[in-house]
């Protein structure tokens, strides 16, 4: 008899340093808006904003710490020296593409934090993570070490959450962690099935135009470490990608027993259905397919319909998609997520959120956070300092309007003084949460 499980959310706080630099191929909305001012205040709002609504509407929210930047010790890995302000200043006038970085806000996208293996399906009953390595692009690269040190944070009682290291950081085994992983089970507490897309093979030639950025080889190790049942892999669609789908969950998400993708979503669409039917124990999974006729694949990226959250909200029977008010504007994203609400099927309500700083880097709802399943018993057993209340809420939201510009150009970066802002505000954040001493590295030097 499995223990009742909620799906919970660990959103990524935005970080000071949230500008519009551009650093990700593949990603359009980050191309597009390269070099525009970004308003890191608004940002960290937004953020809490949407942390907030879904805890109101019932489940449960965590609130994962933004990484260190400026991250001096990775330039001075690059053989920069001196005091930390002359560090940053040399690496911008010598290796600017090196220093932007090194300053980049992308641990705010939570969905590349890790893959979760929820203690229903693991081999050993423990909730399994693996920060994603994110090799594919340099500064997201950076983020592991610190990732895996605040997942250690959140979930702190190794009797029931195992955190793992990153996989090796090499292109062979590229992770982007849950941004190519949907889970759909009867009940969260019951055995699922665990969809892990994957773009490319390790030694297989790819000549598109944007990088495949997961690899099957990843995929698969990351299933035999966690031990996961139910695991079905499928290729995510090559047009996809060569049309910006830099991570699938661009084009699907799931609940439950519901997968909404669209059309393009996979390199074999009947197969990927039918392997996950095979997989299934103890209920039919539904596929609410969006064709190109309706929506085209131009338009699902613009509008991030399926970067949405899909959540199973307390006392309802029908499952809530939570989209970005990009999907509201755009016509066609529009009418399809009205049409979802008007059928009999498994979506009986959408509701939109304001994160528009997020998404002009490329990052809708869904990818600010992390899903976790957990049990009551996981649940009392994370840092409550963690976990969003009304009061969280109000002092985080006091945090971000003291220590956070309302305006930042990738050329303010360079600033000195951004550096010392952004220590100051993290060194109070780290008694907020109760992240503990020397939880930043500025902090242990």
């Amino acid at each position: 008899m499995k223990a009742h499980a909620v799906e919970a959310n660990a959103d990524g706080l935005i970080g000071p340093t949230h500008s519009y630099a551009g650093l990700s191929p593949g990603n359009l909305a980050s191309s597009l808006n390269k070099g525009e001012a970004s308003n890191p205040r608004a940002a960290v709002l937004q953020g809490l904003d949407k942390m907030k609504r879904l805890a109101d509407l019932g489940l449960p929210q965590y609130v994962l710490p933004p990484h260190e930047r400026p991250d001096i010790a990775f330039l001075r890995s690059l053989g920069f020296t001196g005091i930390d302000a002359r560090v940053l200043e040399q690496a911008w006038k010598d290796a600017p593409s090196f220093a932007a970085a090194a300053c980049s806000a992308s641990p705010m996208w939570a969905a590349n934090a890790a893959t979760v293996t929820p203690s229903a399906d693991s081999a050993d009953g423990r909730v399994h993570f693996t920060p994603a390595n994110l090799v594919t692009n340099l500064h997201r690269s950076l983020e592991h070490r610190q990732t895996q040190a605040a997942l250690n944070a959140l979930f702190p009682d190794p009797t029931r959450f195992a955190i793992h290291d990153a996989l090796p950081p090499v292109a062979h085994l590229a992770d982007e962690g849950a941004a190519n992983h949907v889970r759909l089970c009867a009940e969260h507490g019951q055995p699922g099935v665990n969809l892990l897309v994957w773009g490319r093979e390790a030694y297989e030639p790819w000549s598109g135009p944007y990088p495949a950025r997961q690899t099957r080889e990843a995929s698969e190790a990351i299933a035999r470490r966690h031990g996961a049942s139910g695991a079905v892999l499928a290729r995510q669609s090559r047009a996809a990608i060569a049309g910006g789908t830099f991570h699938n969950d661009v084009v699907c998400v799931g609940a439950l027993d519901t997968l909404f993708h669209h059309d393009l979503a996979f390199e074999d669409t009947a197969g990927t259905h039918a392997a996950i039917r095979a997989a299934a124990t103890g209920f039919d999974p539904i596929f609410v397919e969006v064709s190109s006729a309706d929506l085209s694949l131009a338009d699902a990226i613009s509008s991030y319909l399926f970067n949405s959250m899909l959540v199973s909200l307390p006392g309802e029977d029908r499952l809530t998609l939570i989209c970005p008010t990009e999907t509201r504007d755009n016509a066609r994203s529009h009418a399809v997520a009205q049409g979802l609400t008007a059928s009999n099927g498994p979506i009986g309500r959408v509701e939109y959120v304001d994160v528009r700083q997020s998404m002009r880097n490329g990052g809708g709802p869904a990818c600010l956070r992390l899903r976790v399943v957990l049990t009551e018993a996981e649940q009392a057993a994370t840092n409550p300092s963690m976990r969003l209340t009304d009061t969280l809420h109000a002092r985080l939201s006091q945090w971000g309007n003291t220590h956070y510009r309302d305006t930042l150009t990738p050329a303010d970066l360079a600033d000195p003084a951004l550096l010392d802002e952004s220590r100051r505000a993290l060194d109070e954040l780290t008694g907020i949460l109760s992240l503990g001493s020397g939880f930043y590295p500025f902090q242990r030097t």
